[in-house]
């Protein structure tokens, strides 16, 4: 197989494993705390560090922002041999038990990203991989890592539907209380990213999962003069990512402990669809 467009791998490249910050700058962060990493190869916003950490074969790959760029690293690295992907990022909080500083684990997710519609209608559910899901809070659990499991709002925008936040106070009317409403539904958090990772791992028959850093507060974002200032907002700082770094890590020695001992290796069950076996390159018939 050549090599792919967008993130230059070729099979080999890439473990099974695979964690997905966003941010291109965090890949070698998270690889700092393996035994043993190198970096594969950088194009665009996908950067890929592969390596091992406590015997477990791990690679990272950044996806940049939002749902339309993951799934093309999705895409991908399935093509190279990933199997298993765990979505490693940052989230805002919608709820007031859940801080600043916690990690969220994500079992679900509602869809309001675009990306993913292209894939399955929205009546498809987004939902982690169980085995995943139970590895991260694991993983959590035996860091100390303070956390909470439930659903995640993503979204393909950053700078709306909030009132206040939109350049030049732009909102829509009907969008005002699309985070009061996920807040009443009980949703953990917002984010970018995690419906598409849930909702192509599943139709691929692969294992998906995500986690993300608590970094703001998304009731907290416009302060009181009705200004919106990211920079003074938000906590991504060093603490943060070694939190993100170390329970993405952990989750993945965790899930390769137990395929190993269930003789499975990294390979889950699945029945793959005719373009799961043999995909066919960008824009050309199937």
């Amino acid at each position: 197989m050549s090599l792919q467009y967008h993130v230059k791998l070729a099979p080999g490249d890439v473990a099974p494993y695979v964690l997905l910050p966003g941010d291109p700058e965090r890949v070698p962060t998270v690889a700092s705390y393996w035994d043993e990493a190198r970096e594969v190869n950088r194009n665009r916003e996908y950067v890929t560090y592969t390596g091992t950490y406590r015997g477990a074969p791990i690679s990272c790959t950044s996806t940049g922002i939002g749902a339309p760029s993951t799934a093309i690293a999705l895409e991908e690295l399935a093509r190279v041999g990933a199997t298993t992907f765990v979505r490693i990022g940052t989230c805002g909080s919608l709820q007031a038990r859940v801080r600043v500083g916690d990690l969220a684990i994500f079992d679900s997710a509602a869809r309001y990203d675009g990306a993913s519609r292209l894939y399955a209608p929205l009546e498809f559910p987004a939902v982690a991989d169980h085995g995943v899901v139970t590895a991260t809070i694991e993983a959590a659990g035996g860091l100390g890592v303070t956390h909470h499991v439930g659903t995640t709002f993503s979204t393909d925008v950053f700078y709306t539907p909030q009132e206040g936040v939109a350049f030049g106070g732009y909102h829509q009317s009907w969008a005002r209380e699309t985070y009061e409403d996920a807040r009443r539904q009980n949703t953990l958090a917002a984010e970018m990213e995690s419906s598409v990772v849930m909702v192509l791992a599943r139709i691929w028959g692969l294992r998906g999962g995500a986690m993300a850093v608590v970094s703001d507060d998304v009731f907290a974002m416009v302060d009181e003069a009705g200004t919106f200032d990211a920079e003074a907002t938000f906590d991504v700082g060093a603490a943060q990512m070694e939190r993100l770094a170390r329970v993405g890590s952990e989750t993945v020695r965790i899930l390769a402990e137990r395929d190993a001992a269930a003789g499975s290796g990294a390979s889950p069950a699945r029945t793959p669809s005719r373009a799961a076996r043999a995909p066919s390159a960008p824009g050309s018939p199937h």
